[in-house]
């Protein structure tokens, strides 16, 4: 799963990243410790009444489907399982044609020993930021007016897969990776997506998975640089 991830590029490093053409309002600061519910920065593409335009925005995190009558689910949506996303509600109208890359420096995950749970911060080995593979919606809440620029609420849900090489023995599932190469593919609006594009994408991000290190943290508390610092590390002040 991905329950916390951080984000420490700013709004601008992303868009320059990412060929962005253009940056939505109210994005959010870099964050080492993003939670569910929380903005986040991703990257889609839309072609309303025109050319398709790459856009940076800031979603909810946790997917809130067209359907949904309130804002809060029954159950988290921040994550969607890979292999059974087409077909869930939730997520199936998504995956057809608003899928989209959320930008992380990294994220943390817990090892399970017992009834102990010990922190980790999972990254790339090149230092550059990860691009997971998402799913975005947008929900209009009946309880606001038609001329309450509020009623729009854009969401966000990170995609995840069977954890594979060496993130497997802190947890049995990680995020879908992707790499540069298959961001056009898996943004393109006219991509109808279906079960077999989220199959090609998991199996692409093999490559991806094979980049991560990682290194054990102290409790993920507050906010700031210091809680990537490895467990024993001298003290950067």
């Amino acid at each position: 799963m991905c329950g916390r991830f951080i984000i420490t590029d700013t709004a601008s490093d992303l868009a320059a990243m990412f060929d962005v053409e253009h940056e939505g309002v109210n994005l959010p600061e870099p964050s080492w410790n993003i939670k569910p519910t929380e903005q986040i920065p991703i990257v889609l593409e839309s072609a309303k009444a025109g050319p398709v335009v790459r856009r940076l925005e800031a979603a909810r995190w946790s997917l809130v489907p067209s359907f949904a009558t309130e804002l809060q689910a029954s159950f988290p949506t921040f994550n969607a399982r890979a292999e059974t996303a087409a077909e869930k509600p939730t997520f199936k109208s998504s995956v057809v044609s608003r899928r989209a890359l959320v930008p992380a420096t990294g994220y943390y995950e817990w090892r399970t020993v017992g009834g102990m749970k010990t922190p980790y911060f999972i990254y790339s080995d090149d230092g550059l930021p990860l691009a997971f593979a998402g799913l975005y919606a947008w929900w209009r809440n009946p309880a606001l007016a038609d001329d309450d620029p509020a009623r729009w609420v854009l969401s966000a849900t990170i995609l995840t897969q069977d954890a594979e090489g060496a993130v497997a023995d802190l947890h049995d599932r990680m995020p879908v990776i992707l790499a540069e190469e298959w961001w056009d593919q898996w943004l393109d609006p006219h991509t109808r997506g279906d079960q077999s594009l989220i199959d090609a994408a998991v199996a692409a991000s093999r490559e991806a998975d094979e980049s991560l290190r990682f290194h054990e943290v102290a409790p993920v508390r507050g906010n700031g640089p210091e809680l990537i610092e490895p467990v024993g590390a001298p003290s950067s002040v």
